[in-house]
């Protein structure tokens, strides 16, 4: 989700149409339209697939998956009707701090269950694999989202932003660092190693030519090793996490035929601010193979509040813009929910839903607050530690 002070940047792009339109784009080789369903990763085939389209290989795929489980996690088939839990976290940008804390005190309190699937948009796909290898890994979680401000994260580069062909009004060489420090070969080897158990991490991306959402399998990623695994699994979280238009979009190199071309990714969240899975795949498919029904559990993180936040606009044209940008985002969050909702409800999955508690009244004074997010952190650790009160339903 744009928070406060990205929407204001992102207004600002929105009201400079008049100055761009004769910029430079980057430059690049794009895939034509006509071949872009067949385009791949060289090296990394099939390791990611189109949010908004049934699986072709589905059956393939869930066979995979239940041989790796029975494998790795044979308790689950040697009980009757097994707890499978799965988490899926939005997008938020510096308030993705609330969910981390949440997930940090949840370990505290003991009663953090093992999640089969973790997906992650934007600020939710940064904490993703944290969260994904275990409570060991809370520190790093706490460290992301505590100890760095916005000058650390992002550097502004307004003139080229708009003017040029540096395809954003900040630079992201402080986030792409971020990432690498925190997310190195042994968390990509763990990742492997967790992918071979029959979970799975995902995270979302939106391919803007084609505006469409792509869903990333980080584990699959990860399992081919080296260092060309190592660099495109930063490359996708750098993906995830690039507000179009405020940071730049990051491009990824496809063949098709031989032919090297490159695609444009950037923030998950305006195709979707959470997902779960992709489109009109049922995973209740695999009940059969358990013995009894499996007890399964959908836990939603909304890193933002759920109700209305009255605010008196003033009459600037970028303060109504970004007004109606976060409005915008807002309302397209809770449209989110509801899918996930009767998707749970078609799966028979229990639904939990959790967001920030609307009482949180401290405001943020830049893009990424250090004291704002680590007052944040904190309301959701003692939130996760204390006893989180998850709503049944969606909001509305």
């Amino acid at each position: 989700m744009i928070g406060n002070y990205v929407a204001r940047f992102f207004a600002i792009i929105v009201l400079s149409v008049g100055l761009v339109s004769c910029a430079a784009g980057i430059a690049r080789n794009p895939v034509p339209q006509e071949i872009a369903r067949i385009a791949d990763i060289p090296g990394f085939s099939g390791v990611r697939i189109w949010g908004d389209q049934p699986l072709v290989n589905l059956h393939q795929y869930a066979q995979v998956k239940l041989r790796q489980t029975k494998s790795g996690r044979p308790h689950l088939f040697q009980v009757q009707n097994p707890s499978i839990d799965y988490l899926a976290i939005s997008g938020g940008g510096s308030e993705g701090a609330f969910g981390a804390g949440l997930l940090a005190g949840w370990s505290k309190s003991g009663r953090r269950p093992e999640f089969d699937i973790v997906t992650g948009v934007s600020t939710g796909a940064l904490a993703a694999p944290f969260v994904f290898l275990g409570p060991e890994y809370d520190d790093q979680l706490r460290k992301v989202y505590t100890s760095y401000s916005t000058k650390q994260l992002l550097s502004l580069q307004l003139v080229a932003g708009l003017l040029g062909n540096a395809g954003g009004i900040t630079d992201n060489n402080g986030l792409k660092n971020i990432i690498a420090k925190y997310v190195n070969a042994e968390v990509v080897g763990a990742i492997a190693r967790e992918h071979l158990k029959g979970r799975r991490l995902l995270v979302g991306t939106t391919n803007l030519d084609a505006q469409r959402p792509v869903i990333w399998d980080l584990g699959a990623i990860a399992l081919r090793g080296g260092k060309e695994a190592l660099r495109l699994v930063r490359a996708v979280l750098l993906a995830s996490a690039a507000v179009p238009g405020v940071f730049p979009p990051v491009l990824i190199n496809v063949e098709v035929e031989g032919v090297r071309y490159r695609e444009m990714h950037v923030d998950g969240g305006p195709t979707a601010e959470v997902f779960f899975l992709p489109a009109r795949v049922s995973i209740s498919k695999t009940d059969r193979y358990f013995r009894g029904r499996p007890k399964r559990r959908l836990f939603v993180i909304r890193n933002g509040k759920l109700e209305p936040e009255w605010q008196s606009v003033n009459m600037s044209t970028v303060d109504i813009a970004q007004r109606a940008l976060l409005t915008l985002t807002k309302n397209q969050g809770k449209g989110d929910l509801a899918r996930l909702y009767l998707e749970a409800k078609r799966d028979d999955m229990e639904y939990y839903l959790v967001a920030m508690p609307e009482d949180f009244n401290l405001v943020s004074k830049e893009a990424f607050d250090r004291e704002y997010m680590t007052a944040l952190f904190d309301v959701g650790y003692q939130m996760g530690a204390t006893g989180i009160n998850w709503r049944k339903g969606p909001p509305d």
